[in-house]
């Protein structure tokens, strides 16, 4: 019977993928965590981390939610703040993005695909 199952902690699972704990990038292919259609984050930024360089080319549906903390999501169609806990963005491909912690901060990141073809 195959292991369709797991139970586990996302700092522990995700400390070899950047926070990342479900997606193609985990090689078992019996691992239920492996998946080509969506990927998981569980991301912990200190205050004033961000990406300072604009990510762009996404063909990829994101979805960022706020766990704790305040946390900006600049796209290419404009700047917003996550400041209140279950606060979310959520926009699909082509749009670019940039954040920041505005404070120490959770977010939850949910993309997908996985892989795109």
């Amino acid at each position: 019977m195959a292991d369709n199952w797991h139970v586990g902690n996302a700092v522990t699972d995700s400390k070899d993928w950047r926070g990342w704990f479900v997606g193609h990038f985990l090689d078992d292919a019996s691992n239920i965590r492996a998946s080509d259609a969506v990927e998981i984050k569980w991301g912990v930024h200190p205050k004033g981390e961000g990406r300072d360089s604009w990510h762009t080319g996404e063909q990829r549906t994101t979805v960022v939610l706020l766990v704790k903390g305040r946390f900006r999501i600049d796209l290419s169609t404009g700047s917003f703040l996550l400041e209140e806990e279950g606060d979310y963005a959520i926009w699909g491909p082509g749009v670019d993005h940039s954040w920041r912690a505005e404070e120490d901060s959770v977010v939850i990141t949910v993309r997908w695909p996985s892989r795109v073809e």
